[in-house]
């Protein structure tokens, strides 16, 4: 009896073995180590990083909204073509919510240096392309700047920044399903209707109307500037729109357009040799300035 069992579990966690490597996750901390070498090759060497933040998102929304939006479209869209998720990121910049409770702020050097240092541990472990999804409009002006400065040193790998496409038909189609919202940016409308398909016990759009979204307009004197005080100056509630008549239903609508938007980046992302190309003959050139042909 204890030779039969003996030879009998080696061949049941063959079979197990077997199973996990044709059902592969794409959720990185779910990996084990052998598999994550699987899954870098697999990936074409191709990761995402969803990123988030922690904030107020009106009277209705969870904390982490952001957080769980940008995760939900990268693996979404990794089911259909297959990359490696990074897990839950929400080192972002959030200066302008800091006078609402739960928000978590990061200093700016710091945020800067937990994406630098997670971009490079994802390319030493074998990665060549990496995709940052964002969920947090806040981010927007540092990751233009922080993807621009990805350009001040040699790197032997390529960041692409996936500008979340809202396909104005569907958006209207989900309009028609709940409400137009005039001021939909920040826990309004979409946002909440999104959400909703997502985690939908944290959503309640019946507090949605204790709080007023409406742009304050206070710093309206001024024409032709910027200041960093213009979100708060408009939207000190933190909460822009009203999520009050959004539905599961239409947040599915947009979530899944959105997904296949991403997929459709995700494919091209990995086709694409123009950019590491560029980039090795921009660095080439950078170092001997003198010797670039002119004109070009």
């Amino acid at each position: 009896m204890k030779r039969i069992i003996l030879s009998f579990v080696p061949l049941m966690c063959l079979t197990f073995m077997q199973a996990g490597a044709q059902d592969l996750s794409s959720r990185l901390e779910e990996l084990n180590a052998i598999q994550f070498k699987e899954a870098v090759e697999k990936s074409s060497r191709t990761a995402i990083l969803p990123i988030g933040v922690i904030e107020k998102h009106g009277p209705h929304m969870p904390l982490g909204t952001d957080v769980y939006t940008a995760r939900e479209l990268a693996l979404l869209a990794s089911e259909e073509e297959y990359t490696v998720v990074f897990p839950w990121y929400y080192f972002s910049q959030i200066n302008e919510a800091k006078h609402q409770p739960g928000t978590i702020a990061y200093s700016p050097e710091l945020i800067w240096a937990v994406m630098q240092e997670t971009l490079d541990e994802l390319h030493r472990n074998g990665f060549d392309k990496i995709i940052i999804v964002n969920g947090h409009g806040g981010n927007n002006a540092f990751l233009e700047y922080f993807c621009q400065c990805q350009l001040s040193e040699k790197r032997d790998y390529s960041l692409y920044w996936y500008q979340t496409h809202y396909d104005p038909a569907v958006v209207k189609k989900a309009e028609s399903m709940t409400m137009h919202d005039e001021y939909d940016q920040h826990a309004g409308n979409r946002e909440t209707s999104m959400v909703k398909a997502i985690v939908p016990d944290l959503v309640h759009p019946e507090l949605a109307g204790t709080q007023k979204g409406v742009d304050l307009d206070r710093i309206g004197n001024l024409s032709h500037v910027y200041t960093g005080i213009w979100w708060y100056a408009s939207y000190p509630n933190h909460y822009s729109g009203d999520g009050s008549k959004a539905t599961e239903e239409a947040g599915k609508l947009i979530l899944d357009s959105v997904v296949d938007d991403l997929v459709k980046v995700i494919r091209e992302v990995k086709a694409d040799k123009n950019v590491p190309a560029l980039q090795s003959q921009y660095f080439e050139e950078a170092e001997n300035p003198l010797d670039t042909k002119q004109p070009y």
